[in-house]
């Protein structure tokens, strides 16, 4: 049973927490068998038939095929471990986190430069302003 969460409600923000982490085992074990080489090959070989030997959701396996990196996020995937899907694809993780965050490469370095997002608007909707 999950606990009540006063952060569920962060606009944009999914928080990988233990519900996550259950929800996306196996997706997140699938590609951490991407760090060796010849999975790799064989999951590129056959993209669909290697997901398939994983007991992952239908939704967690078309999101890995349309490299839906937002989706995955919502599915229980972490990050860290769908970058080696990044890196399986010869992208960088600043390439993936730019795809993310619907920015160009430039655009989403440049915002990293100078500090990140804008914490403005990024307070979860039941918290109060105290200041």
């Amino acid at each position: 049973m999950a606990l009540d969460k006063p952060y569920k409600d962060i606009p944009g923000t999914t928080v990988f927490d233990s519900d996550m982490a259950r929800a996306g085992y196996h997706v997140n074990q699938f590609c951490m068998t991407l760090m060796k080489a010849e999975n790799r090959e064989r999951f590129l070989a056959d993209e669909r038939a290697y997901l398939d030997e994983w007991p992952m959701t239908g939704e967690q396996k078309q999101a890995v095929l349309d490299r839906d990196y937002n989706a995955l996020l919502k599915l229980g995937a972490n990050v860290y471990y769908f970058g080696k899907l990044f890196f399986t694809d010869k992208v960088s993780f600043q390439k993936g986190a730019s795809l993310m965050a619907g920015m160009s490469e430039e655009e989403y370095l440049a915002m990293m430069v100078n500090g990140g997002r804008s914490p403005e608007g990024n307070r979860y909707i039941g918290e109060k302003d105290d200041g």
